[in-house]
């Protein structure tokens, strides 16, 4: 049996739900999933995803809950439920690359964020939120130094455990901030 076959039922229901419009794929992170074959195109490569078994699992996990509003208060990875566990890990995987990445033109992040209809924010030297899932916003925010190394983080809305476990939120900021990644080697090859 396919991975497919396993979450198709469970992400078939995020149809016009949870954010995502009523039309036969659900659009996200440059991503587009076909509900019919299963099959992920990713618009920022031009190609369609090989191994698209975890984002499978990330979109069933949010299909599983009704909505709710955002609470507006922001936290990081360790406010979340058990976060603190596996913060030192997020912050390897998802937050210090993005200092890395654009901590030399901190501009260049809400370009980069932009075909993941990320929109520029007003935090730090540069920031934007991108909706990795419709209702699971990131805010990404890079501080720059001419003293120090430039220095970023993520923050979640409260409401962001309500939607996924922890775990699949440390999964979906990786897999987000991978995308910025690959969004920036797209702008900079034109």
């Amino acid at each position: 049996m396919s991975a497919w076959n396993l979450y198709a039922n469970q992400v078939r229901t995020l149809k016009g739900r949870l954010g995502f419009k009523t039309e036969d794929s659900l659009e996200f992170l440059a991503y587009s999933l076909e509900l019919t074959s299963g099959r992920i195109f990713d618009k920022l490569e031009g190609k369609y995803v090989t191994k698209p078994e975890t984002l499978y699992v990330l979109l069933s996990h949010y299909a599983k809950n009704g909505p709710i509003d955002r609470v507006g208060k922001l936290i990081k990875f360790g406010g979340l439920p058990g976060g603190y566990a596996y913060e030192a890990a997020f912050r390897i995987r998802a937050v210090h690359p993005i200092a890395e990445i654009f901590g030399f033109e901190p501009k260049k992040l809400v370009e980069a964020a932009e075909p993941l209809n990320g929109i520029e924010a007003k935090y730090g030297d540069s920031s934007v939120e991108i909706p990795a899932l419709p209702k699971v916003p990131l805010i990404y925010i890079l501080w720059k130094s001419s003293e120090f190394p430039a220095s970023s983080t993520i923050l979640f809305d409260v409401s962001a455990s309500h939607y996924l476990p922890t775990e699949d939120i440390a999964v979906l900021g990786e897999i987000t901030t991978t995308r910025l990644k690959s969004s920036l080697q797209q702008l900079e090859s034109r």
